[in-house]
């Protein structure tokens, strides 16, 4: 792992403050509209439009990494990013403010697709489990920051504006001094999305549940906590230990993605889940420590779907299609994050704060079910690049 840190760390700093950023300013507008009296449909709405922009940069991505090139494209990511951001001061219109998460949404993910696609060209086979899992430390340690950043103001202040600000001008700094040389990107032409989706039908579904859930958790877990009465501190706490829980599963997860059967560990991980978000589900009051236990064992199963998503559909495809595998990859999830936030807004505002995690054990069953769905098989077989599933 220390091999693999100093040869990534530039990338996995920029993950880290990419996601800080990100996190940071996705709680920041949550706890400023619950606080101006929006619904959580309202925001959930807010939430959903980012993932469509995310949606969108999913799509293109791949197009302008052919076009740009990896370096380029990130600092004009940046750029874009960091207007957007500062750009919710200038008004605090709600249609203003969707247009805005809609670019904001499309250049996070163009980033985001650059670092994916670099770290799988340039990890081997063997290698890529461990890279991966150490890019998703540096992404979760990010967005745990990113969550106990809410607890100085209690999280609606102007001032985390700047600091999200300022989080996405210093990530361009890593990529464009890394020593790592950026991958060379042969032509797409013939490689479509169509084409790659029927590689890996069920690592798309892996990955389209995760962003449901991490969609909602991120856009609405700050008004649970806030229907439930906990301090900014409590909240920030609340908010972040999750993560945590999340970036310390990675370890094991990368053990046991190497000795199960993925279905079997998908599925073990869903009803595991869905365990754990009934009894939050059920609204009935707790110690909060309780809660915050619950709380991280949903975070540590939640947190890990992406990157065995991820790591399942990268063996499936040959390294010619992972620039385009990368995009449909992150414009999946963003689909999910779209969907997610929609629904269980929706939920939460008919039935309260705690049908949230009524929405996460929903998630875990379509997961349980998708993981072992007969006639998706696990991998192809004209596929040279074997894989345990």
């Amino acid at each position: 792992m220390a091999a693999t840190g100093k040869t990534f760390g530039a990338l996995y700093l920029s993950a880290a403050l990419l996601q800080f950023g990100a996190t940071l300013l996705i709680s920041h507008l949550a706890l400023r509209l619950g606080a101006g009296g929006a619904t959580e449909v309202w925001i959930g709405a807010l939430m959903a439009a980012n993932a469509l922009g995310m949606a969108i940069g999913g799509s293109v991505g791949h197009l302008f990494i052919e076009r740009f090139g990896h370096v380029r494209l990130f600092a004009a990511g940046t750029g874009v990013m960091v207007a957007a951001v500062l750009a919710h001061e200038l008004g605090a219109a709600l249609s203003f403010w969707i247009v805005l998460r809609v670019v904001a949404g499309m250049a996070l993910m163009t980033q985001v697709i650059v670092l994916e696609s670099w770290l799988n060209d340039r990890a081997d086979g063997p290698r890529r489990g461990r890279v991966l899992a150490g890019y998703m430390i540096a992404t979760y340690a990010g967005m745990m920051l990113g969550q106990l950043g809410v607890a100085p103001g209690g999280g609606a202040d102007g001032g985390a504006v700047i600091a999200v600000a300022v989080a996405f001008a210093c990530c361009v700094v890593p990529v464009a001094m890394t020593r790592t040389p950026a991958p060379a990107v042969p032509p797409q032409g013939g490689i479509t999305f169509g084409r790659i989706m029927r590689r890996v039908p069920r690592p798309l579904a892996i990955v389209l549940v995760s962003g449901m859930l991490n969609g909602s958790y991120f856009g609405l877990a700050a008004i649970y906590a806030a229907q439930h009465g906990m301090s900014a501190a409590g909240t920030a706490m609340y908010l972040a230990c999750p993560v945590v829980a999340g970036l310390l599963a990675q370890f094991p997860l990368g053990v046991l993605s190497g000795r199960l059967p993925r279905p079997v560990l998908v599925r073990g991980m869903a009803i595991a889940l869905a365990l754990a978000s009934a009894v939050l589900g059920t609204g009935q009051p707790m110690p909060f420590a309780v809660l915050l236990g619950f709380a991280c064992c949903t975070g540590a199963l939640q947190f890990c779907l992406y990157p065995l998503g991820a790591a399942w559909a990268n063996g499936l495809v040959e390294p010619g299609m992972r620039v385009g595998l990368a995009g449909l990859l992150l414009t999946t999830f963003a689909a999910g994050s779209c969907i997610g936030p929609l629904l269980a807004g929706a939920w939460m505002s008919g039935a309260g704060g705690s049908s949230l995690y009524c929405f996460f054990a929903a998630c875990a069953v379509a997961l349980f079910v998708a993981a072992g769905r007969a006639g998706w098989p696990a991998a192809p077989s004209a596929s040279p690049i074997h894989d345990k599933s």
